[in-house]
């Protein structure tokens, strides 16, 4: 008598051999980094001020266990080199950006003479405020620290320490950017600024050449030059974000009003007499994308609005519906200039606008002093496309 096949251990053996070269397969998504540990999942809170004192020449480099924006940990047995570059920096301090092309220039002058580098962040992202956002595009979480990193081309292992704080803390630093250099035995040889010229293009990194030089020839650095001021941005302590809450309630309890423009009107305020850059946002509360969107003007204008740039939402909801129109408005916190168009015209409207708008929204134009559009974005912004288009403007600038 003929066997009968066995169809189902055969298809239960397929099925689990299609699982196992799934899970072998390299380009399958993991949530795994590439030490096949979980992946690092940050979580910034508030915790009780900690001691920080400075190391000072002599001392040696504490040991840490940090987060690289690579997927795998880093502590002081990663790095043989004979000197170890330790700068402490961040993503949003203009003094950090205005500094990271000498750093990146360093690194590739002396990767290869026995000269390890590494960045810290060791800011809370809980700690900064949009306000303190102006001269960038990018927080300081984990997440904006990789985007920063691939951006610039980072060459070396960039660590997060915004959790806690747990080893920043223990280096000292005192603003963004410190540097600390170590020699061979990790013995503290200096620490400071990189060089005294904040503006790119002043400087040459004198100050860090130099400690770098001496470490490498095994020479100590003389007293008033082992020591320098690290002049930029304060460390963002996460025990320091009394002001951050303040001024996040302050904000909220701003007047938020709607004001009604004629045609005109409108046609005046896209021509912008003012002298800052105007973003303008057309949206209207029947608009699902535009509700969803609106927050990010909101802290556009947050992160800019100390600076030579202002928002202004323009509401194409029907005059009847103002009252709608506020409520929204009260409910994002729009302490910002909010209209609405006094007129049911939809198609006058659209005339006055231009720029080949065909009335759908949302509409964002960003516009320069005299009426030049700077930018056109028809439908959702990208978030941080637009802040990049803002801080880039030469009217703005990453650096003071």
């Amino acid at each position: 008598m003929m066997t009968k096949f066995p169809y189902q251990a055969v298809a239960c053996f397929l099925i689990m051999l299609m699982l196992s070269i799934q899970a072998c397969n390299p380009n399958r998504p993991q949530d795994l980094s590439e030490t096949g540990s979980p992946a690092f999942e940050p979580n910034p809170k508030v915790v009780a001020e900690k001691a920080i004192a400075t190391l000072k020449p002599g001392d040696q480099a504490p040991d840490f266990d940090l987060p690289g924006i690579d997927g795998r940990n880093y502590s002081l047995a990663d790095f043989d080199g004979d000197v170890l570059v330790i700068n402490f920096t961040c993503n949003h301090c203009p003094t950090a950006q205005a500094y990271e092309e000498r750093f990146n220039k360093l690194v590739a002058d002396y990767g290869d003479k026995g000269v390890d580098f590494l960045a810290i962040s060791p800011n809370s992202p809980i700690a900064v405020l949009p306000e303190e956002l102006g001269y960038t595009d990018l927080n300081d979480d984990f997440e904006a620290m990789k985007i920063r990193a691939k951006d610039m081309d980072y060459r070396f292992p960039y660590l997060y320490d915004g959790d806690e704080h747990h080893f920043s803390t223990l280096y000292g630093p005192t603003a963004t950017p410190h540097v600390f250099v170590f020699d061979k035995n990790r013995k503290l040889t200096y620490q400071g600024r990189i060089d005294a010229s904040e503006k790119p293009g002043t400087g040459q990194s004198e100050d860090l050449v130099y400690a770098i030089e001496q470490t490498l020839a095994g020479e100590a650095l003389p007293a008033d030059r082992a020591v320098t001021p690290a002049f930029g941005c304060s460390i963002k302590w996460a025990w320091k974000n009394e002001w951050t809450i303040k001024v996040n309630e302050d904000w909220k309890k701003k007047a938020v009003t709607l004001e009604k423009l004629n045609l005109d009107e409108l046609s005046a305020l896209l021509q912008n007499p003012s002298d800052n850059l105007l973003l303008v946002n057309f949206w209207a509360t029947w608009c699902g994308p535009c509700i969803v969107e609106y927050p990010e003007f909101i802290e556009i204008q947050r992160m800019y609005g100390d600076r030579d740039f202002e928002f202004a939402s323009v509401s194409l909801d029907n005059p009847e519906a103002f009252d709608k129109a506020l409520k929204f408005l009260k409910n994002k916190y729009s302490a910002t200039n909010n209209y609405l168009v006094d007129n049911d015209d939809k198609y006058a409207i659209i005339d006055v606008v231009k720029n080949d708008w065909d009335g759908s929204l949302p509409l964002t134009l960003l516009i320069e002093p005299g009426g030049k559009v700077y930018e056109r974005i028809p439908g959702t912004i990208d978030p941080l496309d637009l802040k990049r288009k803002i801080v880039d403007h030469p009217m703005m600038g990453r650096y003071y």
